[in-house]
């Protein structure tokens, strides 16, 4: 019998500039009484990494570029905040009013860039919160030192919340991974009556970062790691980049 087991870590206090995400999450596994195992999966809230590394900005301090007032005309948000879109992003995929979608440096699509408001302590009219520079190297130094500090070979998943083309609703995405394929190649395999699959990949970090969001949660939960027991996979490490289809693949550009 298969069983896939998601617990939050509990207790985990306001994350501040300079934290040590790596000693947050080893006091809640021993808050929650959970000894890591190998192959066991953290899950972390972007935002927490984003705020850890001082990724807030004054919204007070951004000066608009012409670009940015052009692109305010047009959809009528805030200059200060396209802004720091543009400089997030290497394009403006689509814009209209009330809505900007952007393709971020990261390489991902996405709407306002990843550029949050919400729980910023320092108040949500005046401050935003930016992605990370780099989650999937984020990811790798915060599995090595796990490792190094309890001997398990843990997977580590950087989640965020994103909307879907085609379809309504956010839902949790990996923006960094690693130890684990993040793409997992299920060609070869077979179904229950032989045939061979031609061309299945699995999103898998995607998939444990949408079924951890069920937990992280988009509100006043307070809980922006969840520890992950029951996954599997197959297949050599890879980062979350390896789940942005590129660009010339892309039917809806």
């Amino acid at each position: 019998m298969s069983q896939l087991i998601l617990t939050t870590l509990p207790n985990v206090p306001l994350v501040q500039p300079g934290d040590d995400l790596v000693r947050l999450v080893l006091t809640g596994l021993e808050r929650a009484r959970l000894e890591l195992e190998d192959n066991d999966v953290i899950v972390i809230a972007s935002k927490i990494l984003s705020k850890a590394q001082a990724r807030i900005v004054r919204l007070a301090d951004v000066t608009p570029g012409q670009y940015a007032l052009e692109l305010y005309a047009e959809t009528g948000k805030d200059a200060r905040v396209i802004e720091l879109m543009l400089r997030e992003s290497s394009e403006i995929v689509r814009a209209r009013r009330g809505l900007i979608v952007t393709r971020h440096n990261l390489g991902f699509v996405s709407a306002n860039a990843g550029i949050d408001h919400s729980n910023v302590e320092q108040g949500a009219s005046d401050f935003v919160l930016l992605l990370p520079l780099d989650p999937d190297a984020d990811a790798q130094v915060i599995r090595e030192r796990i490792q190094a500090e309890t001997g398990k070979r843990v997977a580590i998943v950087i989640a965020d919340t994103h909307g879907r083309p085609h379809r309504i609703g956010t839902m949790g995405i990996a923006i960094g991974s690693a130890g684990l394929p993040a793409l997992e190649d299920w060609r070869g395999r077979k179904d229950l009556f032989g045939y061979e699959l031609k061309s299945t990949d699995i999103a898998l970090a995607d998939l444990l970062a949408s079924a951890a969001t069920l937990l992280l949660g988009q509100a006043d939960e307070g809980t922006p790691l969840v520890h992950v027991r029951g996954a599997t996979w197959s297949g050599p490490d890879g980062t979350a980049r390896d789940l942005v289809r590129p660009k010339e693949m892309d039917l809806f550009p």
